[in-house]
């Protein structure tokens, strides 16, 4: 018990990870409603989901520094008020080029809210509890998807389908705001701003046994060995490395593809209705959800390496059995559609407990205080960057090399990231925030942090 107000804090936080995976989620099901109000072609179409991501991308670029200057607190309350405007655009969009518009503005928000949600938490959190509640952001993500698919099965039959589905996220939008409103800032970024009694009262609120003293003293020492003037230094590449590297392989291994489409593969693969696909891909979501919780009571106890080996692998062997299953679609008839709701399923399980939460949780460790906002705004950015480039595309490869070629490739890249995390990603379980940052000034191997 002596941790609640701790977790109030997080939950209050992590619905920015709701509205991000609202956001994420509700354009699969809308888009079969859209394209029956506009018929869109391919490119089209692929365009309107990823306009998201151009938002994004401008969002997670412009407010790292916003991050740093303004607080953590403050950049998640305007978060909420961009995601409930976003929402009222795109339900009265009278185009389809309002509604691209529309969305890039809700994407800013999400590009906001990617980086400043798991940054705020990362900073709140004891090392003991960090990686639990860095998960619950990315276990909100999955909440917000899930919603969302429940969203479009309730709207799907009703008058203006996707415009409903499409304002429903107001609702979370005005939650979030109000909860911030009663929250504080971190402690790490208010020693930062030299607002040294502000920091022991939310340290006494959030960790009511700590040593205050020491634990402020050790973010000054931290802030005091870098020059006033910021110079970026050899040993800062690594980091770098392991936050854009895991971004990589949490967005290029197809988890989106999966999110945006899951109704369109469904069709494909041989579902007969609109609703049928979306109570289908409604059930990719609970799973999604549920798994997520493997990774929030995990992450902690087993090391963030041992889920990324056991996912990722997972995630491989999936998408090359969900290729296999295309490319012999014409022995397989009915069959087929069974086949790519048992590859999706154990997709959707494998990366729900890895790569999910746990890209969110290193990128929010890896990184120097003194530049770990605008450093994760980058990370974020190569994030929506690579799922603009693979959202994009999609429609694109799946009409054009088929399915098989499609998921074959991303079976490829998850490979690749295997060795890559093997490599290059340290473990950073039960290690203070403070302690990774000395481990990469003394230029110690990730390997053996």
């Amino acid at each position: 018990m002596k941790y609640i107000w701790l977790y109030v804090v997080a939950v209050i936080a992590s619905l920015g990870g709701l509205l991000s995976g609202y956001d994420t989620g509700v354009i699969s099901g809308a888009l079969l409603f859209i394209n029956e109000t506009w018929v869109l072609p391919d490119t089209l179409q692929g365009f309107l989901v990823s306009s998201v991501l151009i938002g994004a991308v401008i969002g997670a670029a412009t407010n790292g520094i916003l991050a740093d200057i303004f607080g953590r607190k403050k950049i998640i309350m305007a978060t909420a008020v961009i995601f409930i405007l976003g929402s009222i655009l795109c339900a009265f969009a009278p185009n389809v080029y309002v509604l691209i518009l529309s969305r890039i503005f809700v994407g800013f928000a999400v590009g906001i809210v990617n980086f400043v949600v798991p940054l705020y938490l990362s900073e709140i959190s004891p090392k003991n509890l960090r990686g639990t509640l860095v998960s619950l952001y990315q276990w909100a993500i999955t909440a917000g998807i899930l919603f969302s698919y429940f969203i479009n099965a309730v709207f799907a039959q009703a008058v203006y389908s996707w415009r409903w589905m499409l304002f429903a996220g107001v609702l979370p939008g005005l939650i979030l705001f109000i909860g911030m409103c009663f929250m504080s800032d971190t402690p790490r970024w208010l020693v930062s701003k030299n607002r040294e009694d502000e920091a022991e009262k939310v340290f006494k609120k959030i960790e009511p046994d700590v040593n205050i003293e020491k634990e402020i003293a050790d973010i000054k020492a931290t802030l005091g060995k870098e020059e006033k003037k910021f110079k970026f230094k050899k040993w800062m590449v690594m980091p770098f490395v392991v936050g854009i590297g895991i971004m990589f392989a949490q967005i290029c291994t197809g988890i989106n593809t999966i999110i945006y489409y899951a109704p369109t593969i469904f069709k494909t693969a041989g579902f007969d209705s609109n609703l049928t696909a979306i109570y289908a891909t409604t059930g990719i979501g609970v799973v999604n959800f549920i798994m997520t919780i493997v990774a929030v009571f995990f992450t902690d106890k087993l090391g963030r390496k041992p889920l990324l080996y056991f996912g990722l692998t997972g995630v491989m062997l999936s998408l090359f059995a969900l290729g296999t299953s295309f490319a012999f679609a014409g022995i397989l008839g009915d069959s087929l559609k069974w086949v790519a709701v048992g590859s999706l399923i154990t997709y959707i399980v494998c990366f729900a407990m890895s790569l999910g939460p746990i890209g969110w949780i290193l990128v929010s460790e890896v990184f120097p205080l003194k530049i770990r906002g605008i450093a994760m705004s980058i990370c974020t950015v190569s994030n929506f960057a690579f799922n603009f480039f693979v959202v994009g595309s999609f429609p694109v490869l799946l009409h054009r090399i088929g399915g098989a070629w499609t998921f074959w490739m991303f079976g490829v890249v998850s490979l690749l990231c295997i060795i890559f995390v093997y490599f290059f990603v340290p473990e950073t379980k039960g290690i203070s925030l403070e302690q990774i940052e000395s481990n990469w000034r003394r230029g110690i191997n990730p390997r053996k942090f």
